[in-house]
């Protein structure tokens, strides 16, 4: 990045953060705060280990210094503006969790635009949410646009607070559904028998809702509704796609499904064998569907710097936005995220990375060389390294 460009950024930057209010984390003068500023070279410096105290007030202090990113730590410390971790003194860390659309199984880096990625990184944070808020109760969550390639998740619960790193990590294993163990979800029930006479059986459940077995009987109970709607022969060929199971098995899954609905209900998959088996396929196919691929590292540190909602991200000129739970819907971040300093008039950049640039609901084709755009097209691909500041 040339001088003149970084100059004309960290410019608007100030102008950014001296139009905005920013609401601090909770406990903001417990935590660490870090910054990167425009520095000169290809790589970045960490300017870390302050306190608000040594800042001084959050909204001067970034309309002075006009950084490039800005970070407060998920932890809170008795002396956060220690030089080292172990004299902070820790207390407590909130639990944070990172969605980056390059590390999503289902984005194919190269072919997948950056529209196409975030939008698969918002469905990947809506399963995110699904799982902390319906398989652990959370209610205290902040969710945030990192102003770059994906979306953070704060949970500030009380029960979260204390917890180490090793049982931070059995929420990422769960998030993840890593190691589930089908018949860790699975309970048994003993029913029948009379002493002397008949063997009691052993019935094996399925929950009806909540957590990864929740899940998995809802997509038994799916295909039980659908065959017994369907005529017999359909059924059959329906029930035979799946693993191991042969025309004989079928007929027996669409008996069960037509005359004894209300078992698989109730999560009984010793209603038949062939029930059992496409149980635990659908384990698998569920984990792969359902899971949340989070940063791991992330989750697990418990003093992991975060950016700050409200700043700009540096590499994209967008902003760190936080996301109001109920509009998350309706959250576009290639439109909600564009500042609005940089709305209403054009600059001029000389592109060295020509293509395609998805802004505020329009799409623009940028050739290399000198051009005029709106400035917030300007400011992304600067930003971005895919432009430098021309002359006006």
């Amino acid at each position: 990045m040339q001088e003149q460009t970084r100059a004309y950024l960290r410019g608007r930057f100030g102008d950014h953060y001296r139009r905005v209010e920013f609401t601090p984390p909770p406990e903001a003068n417990e935590r660490e705060w870090g910054y990167v500023p425009w520095t000169d070279g290809p790589g970045e410096t960490m300017v870390r280990h302050r306190s608000l105290l040594d800042l001084g007030e959050l909204g001067d202090f970034l309309a002075r210094e006009r950084p490039k990113h800005v970070y407060f730590s998920a932890g809170r410390y008795d002396d956060p503006g220690a030089s080292t971790m172990s004299d902070k003194n820790w207390r407590s860390s909130d639990l944070i969790f990172d969605l980056d659309a390059d590390h999503l199984p289902s984005v194919v880096l190269g072919e997948d635009s950056y529209a196409g990625m975030l939008a698969k990184c918002k469905d990947a944070l809506l399963r995110l949410l699904d799982l902390l808020e319906t398989d652990f109760g959370f209610e205290d969550l902040t969710v945030v646009f990192s102003g770059g390639r994906g979306y953070h998740v704060h949970v500030r619960d009380e029960a979260v607070q204390t917890l180490d790193s090793d049982a931070r990590r059995e929420v990422v294993d769960y998030v993840r559904g890593i190691g589930l163990e089908f018949d860790h979800v699975v309970t048994e029930e003993t029913v029948g028998g009379e002493a002397g006479r008949v063997s009691p059986a052993t019935n094996r459940y399925l929950p009806r809702e909540g957590g990864w077995g929740g899940r998995i009987h809802q997509r038994v109970y799916d295909l039980a509704d659908t065959v017994r709607e369907q005529d017999e022969d359909t059924a059959i060929e329906t029930l035979s796609e799946y693993e191991g199971i042969g025309e004989g098995k079928a007929g027996a899954m669409y008996t069960i499904a037509t005359d004894r609905f209300e078992e698989i209900e109730r999560g009984n998959i010793s209603a038949h064998t062939a029930f059992e088996q496409v149980a635990q396929q659908f384990a698998g196919v569920t984990v792969t569907e359902q899971m949340a691929p989070i940063d791991e590292p992330v989750t697990t540190d418990t003093n992991r710097l975060i950016r700050l909602p409200g700043s700009l991200h540096g590499g994209s000129a967008l902003a760190v936005q936080r996301i109001d739970r109920a509009h998350l819907a309706d959250f576009d971040p290639l439109v909600d995220a564009v500042p609005e300093t940089f709305v209403g008039h054009d600059i001029t950049v000389e592109v060295t990375d020509p293509g395609t640039v998805e802004l505020r609901g329009d799409t623009f084709t940028v050739d290399a060389g000198v051009h005029s755009v709106p400035e917030y097209v300007g400011a992304f691909l600067m930003a971005r390294g895919r432009a430098e500041k021309g002359p006006e």
